[in-house]
């Protein structure tokens, strides 16, 4: 299997802990979004949506979507949960992710870190939905260790990617002690060094 990822992305990044959470072998080929590589022919011929993350599997078959990709490479493993309705839980988060949480946060880092922006020129809404989002896994994870259930999920990782780089995003996480506790966790389940 082969990843084609771009190791500033977090949608990549969970792509790979999923993989090494479970052992599975994988090649990582580089694909570098700011120059834009997911724009080239060959590229397009594996992903017509031209985005990373983007798997190409041992029989040809190619997969993008980073959260399709993790519920399909975590298929069978305790990373989704075996009872149904947390399972689906899960799956909410899932989608609240990519519809609530990475449109925000993913986006004013990426703005800031890498296309060297200052914040006084973006739009002011990405803070504040941004701030909306973290003020929702602070109330689940205020009463939850994980975001579906009691042990780590898909729904972990998937929101770890973001979460624990907001700051790269001129988030400030100090007040939220729940979600740093719950980094802390994820981090050292699934073998990842502690942000700084």
């Amino acid at each position: 299997m082969k990843i084609y990822g771009d190791r500033i992305s977090g949608n990549c990044l969970k792509v790979k802990w999923v993989c090494d959470h479970l052992a599975l072998p994988y090649g990582w080929i580089d694909v570098d979004v700011v120059k834009g590589e997911t724009r080239t022919a060959d590229f397009l011929a594996l992903n017509p949506w031209g985005q990373v993350p983007t798997v190409v599997f041992d029989d040809g078959r190619s997969l993008a979507q980073s959260n399709a990709i993790i519920r399909y490479l975590a298929r069978d493993s305790a990373l989704i949960p075996a009872d149904a309705f947390t399972a689906a839980q899960m799956d909410a988060w899932l989608f609240w992710e990519q519809y609530s949480h990475e449109p925000y946060i993913a986006v004013r880092r990426f703005h800031l870190t890498y296309l060297g922006k200052s914040v006084d020129t973006l739009d002011p809404k990405l803070e504040t939905r941004g701030y909306a989002a973290l003020d929702v896994m602070e109330r689940r994870l205020a009463d939850a260790r994980y975001l579906a259930g009691d042990a780590l999920s898909l729904a972990d990782i998937a929101l770890l990617a973001y979460t624990r780089l907001a700051h790269e995003g001129a988030f400030d996480l100090s007040r939220y002690g729940a979600i740093r506790r719950w980094i802390g966790d994820a981090e050292a389940e699934l073998g990842l060094d502690p942000v700084r």
